[in-house]
């Protein structure tokens, strides 16, 4: 096996395990009370992972059809990666310090001003929120494109995967700047994540089929 073989399959076990644990770390932060370091930490490691999961996607995806769009879909979720992971840290940075500035408030006039603050202040990471949409949702729908005829996706995984992108997509274009959940719509981002775990755990139960496509037989 060459040294390009050996880390094209590195990189896809790699990609696989980091999209587990990517699919996992946000709802996690949600649902779970947590610690403020474990938290900073989760929210910190969530974007770095996804771009390292979305790299092992497309070393997968090349084994059958190297592709321009399937590289495109790499780097837009790699740019999707970095723009969550500020939103996360600056929503995180913003929470905590309204928090404490609140709380240390002298009077109702000075705690109704920083109330009023942290509001307007929080119209910039839900702007970060839709920027982050706009490139998750290209990659998805590429990479959900590139699927259609894999042998180890199909065409329900990549039909399923299109379907979400551009319905997260719309929906948060069309409710903009609000999200579409505090609008009273659906917020297909749930949706994506469970796609992307469904996608993570077939690429790690495809690592043999990649090693006999690069020439690996046991």
């Amino acid at each position: 096996m060459t040294k390009e073989n050996a880390l094209t399959l590195t990189w896809i076990k790699v990609g696989a395990v980091a999209g587990i644990i990517t699919c996992v770390i946000y709802p996690l932060m949600i649902a779970v009370e947590m610690p403020r370091l474990l938290t900073v930490a989760c929210a910190a490691a969530f974007g770095p992972l996804l771009s390292l999961a979305s790299v092992g996607f497309y070393h997968l995806l090349r084994l059958h059809l190297k592709t321009v769009t399937a590289q495109i879909a790499t780097g837009a979720n790699v740019i999707a990666g970095s723009i969550v992971n500020m939103m996360l840290v600056v929503q995180l940075a913003v929470s905590y310090s309204m928090e404490e500035y609140v709380k240390n408030a002298g009077d109702a006039t000075t705690k109704a001003t920083l109330e009023w603050v942290g509001k307007v202040v929080d119209k910039v990471q839900l702007g970060l929120d839709v920027s982050w949409d706009v490139f998750i949702a290209i990659g998805t729908l590429l990479f959900a494109v590139n699927m259609l005829n894999h042998p180890r996706f199909g065409k329900i995984l990549g039909g399923l995967g299109a379907l979400l992108a551009v319905l997260l997509l719309g929906f948060n274009l069309y409710t903009f700047p609000i999200p579409p959940a505090n609008a009273e719509l659906i917020d297909f981002g749930p949706f994506v994540g469970l796609w992307y775990l469904v996608v993570s755990i077939q690429a790690l139960r495809s690592f043999a089929w990649a090693k006999k496509s690069v020439g690996v037989i046991e």
